[in-house]
């Protein structure tokens, strides 16, 4: 894990000190200091806490009083008062929650401007600075941590999600007809969809094949296919920052501009879909599941998935993954790695005391008892131990637990690969999963993920469907490389410039 370290984070040296103890496995054993440790075994001697959670509804809510939350209550020693808020209502719900300032004892949010305003108005708790006293919180990677930071400072736990989750799913049978090595250069990659897309992949005799499609959100949010491949290259993730603290946006790269250019030769000679710029996400999809594309852009456990829909009309058809790797090695583009954050309310929460109990709460949800149960349901009754010291789902152990572990699993602090043993799963499932685990060793990540920019909040959407824009024309060869600095130019008059020193401005500030 020491390459995750030393990469250059935005707030590295002020998260670092609040997580001195932290380690950076997400599976290793690490020990509390003796105080934090000492606190949380006292806390087994006191009453149940009453503690109040809102969280979203994902499928049918649980009894009340069901084996998981019984299970869950005595381990933790609380009552739980779970509020479960249907989805499409959550973000209205919890507006009404902070306009009244009343508040459960723990409520999951998502970062956003009106969170930050909250966090900023000193609605919560800060917890960074306890973080150290819960071994379990504590060993997870500080890259979680700061991508929920305000300002440097941390006032939530996250629902943890794996950054490194970001893959390559390919036909692995077509590669293998054709006597193609897996791609790792703008050239290789070149070859590979010429010959995907000539060659006849499938031996059916028509020339019905692509190697790889695009959508119309090809260049769209955090797992955008052209930022995923930029970062292969050698690029940045979103954005770059130098250390002085100057910020330089993806698409102004030399990695960004060759992944342009590779897409724009691709569909200039017909070797992708020439109505990538209004094909939906969903549609795209169906290309592989319908044998018709070689590659695809996801994660690591789409693979298994994808094995599973095209054997249902092609059973002899082989599905592999691959990290993202490129002339510097594996570089995988980091996600959030959060599924939203829990905040601690003061005004449910008014002593120190109690917050520590709260945050003890969260923390016991690692332990192995409860990591087991949350991501495997009651041993007998969903799963079973296997003799290479492995888990398995049992008779329709699966369905079971989709309907009453999984609400549970989906809203609290767990984290697949930490103290859990492994799912016994077809080889591509079990690569997948452990492919997502380890991704966290080769993230590269946005530097300006939790800075301010009072212009992209008021313009950013504006300003990134500008160049989104550009780059769409750019591939259709509506324009060329002067035409696209053309529209760099623009961005940056437009309010580009201002950005990146708002952002200049937020880094230095938290670096003092």
């Amino acid at each position: 894990m020491k390459k995750v370290k030393k990469r250059a984070l935005v707030s590295t040296v002020v998260v670092s000190s609040m997580l001195f103890t932290v380690a950076c496995s997400s599976g290793g054993e690490s020990k509390a200091p003796a105080a934090g440790q000492q606190g949380q075994n006292q806390s087994q001697n006191q009453a149940p806490l009453d503690l109040s959670i809102a969280i979203s509804q994902v499928g049918d809510i649980p009894s009340k009083g069901n084996p998981v939350e019984q299970a869950i209550e005595k381990f933790t020693n609380t009552k739980l008062d779970i509020q479960w808020i249907p989805s499409s209502a959550y973000n209205d719900k919890i507006n009404v929650m902070l306009a009244s300032n009343e508040m459960p004892k723990l409520l999951r949010v998502t970062q956003g401007p009106t969170i930050v305003n909250a966090i900023e108005s000193q609605l919560f708790w800060e917890i960074g600075p306890y973080l150290k006293e819960y071994k379990n919180l504590s060993a997870q990677n500080p890259q979680f941590f700061e991508n929920i930071s305000v300002e440097g400072k941390l006032y939530g736990v996250p629902l943890y999600r794996n950054m490194g989750r970001g893959a390559v799913v390919y036909r692995k049978d077509w590669m293998d007809n054709l006597k193609l090595a897996y791609p790792k250069t703008v050239d290789e990659w070149y070859n590979v969809m010429k010959a995907l897309t000539q060659n006849d992949p499938d031996k059916n005799g028509k020339n019905d094949t692509y190697g790889i499609i695009l959508h119309k959100k090809y260049n769209e949010g955090a797992a955008s296919m052209t930022t995923r491949f930029a970062v292969m290259l050698g690029g940045v993730n979103k954005w770059g920052v130098d250390k002085d603290g100057n910020f330089t946006p993806e698409y102004t790269t030399p990695e960004f501009m060759e992944t342009l250019k590779l897409f724009r030769r691709l569909y200039a000679e017909n070797l992708m879909n020439q109505d990538f710029a209004v094909l939906d996400a969903a549609e795209a999809e169906k290309w592989m599941d319908t044998g018709r594309v070689g590659f695809r852009f996801g994660v690591a456990t789409n693979g298994k998935s994808q094995q599973d829909r095209l054997n249902k009309t092609n059973p002899s058809a082989v599905i592999d993954v691959a990290s993202f790797e490129g002339p510097k090695g594996i570089r995988i583009a980091s996600e959030n790695g959060n599924n939203g954050f829990f905040v601690i309310p003061k005004s449910s929460v008014k002593t120190e005391a109690e917050m520590k109990r709260v945050l003890g709460f969260l923390d016991k949800l690692m332990e192995p008892e409860m990591s087991t149960l949350l991501l495997r349901g009651i041993e007998g009754t969903h799963f079973g131990n296997t003799a290479d010291g492995k888990t398995e789902f049992i008779g329709d152990g699966f369905n079971i637990f989709q309907r009453e572990v999984k609400p549970y699993r989906d809203n609290l602090t767990v984290l697949e690969g930490y103290n859990v043993k492994p799912l016994k799963d077809v080889p591509i499932g079990e690569k997948g999963t452990k492919m997502e685990s380890d991704g966290i060793k080769y993230i590269v990540s946005n530097p300006a993920l939790t800075l301010k920019s009072p212009t992209y909040s008021e313009r950013g959407q504006e300003l990134d469907l500008q160049m989104m824009d550009a780059q769409t024309k750019f591939i259709m060869g509506k324009i060329d490389e002067a035409g696209y600095q053309e529209e760099v130019n623009k961005w940056k008059k437009n309010g580009g410039d201002k950005v990146m020193a708002e952002y200049k401005a937020a880094y230095q500030k938290l670096k003092k």
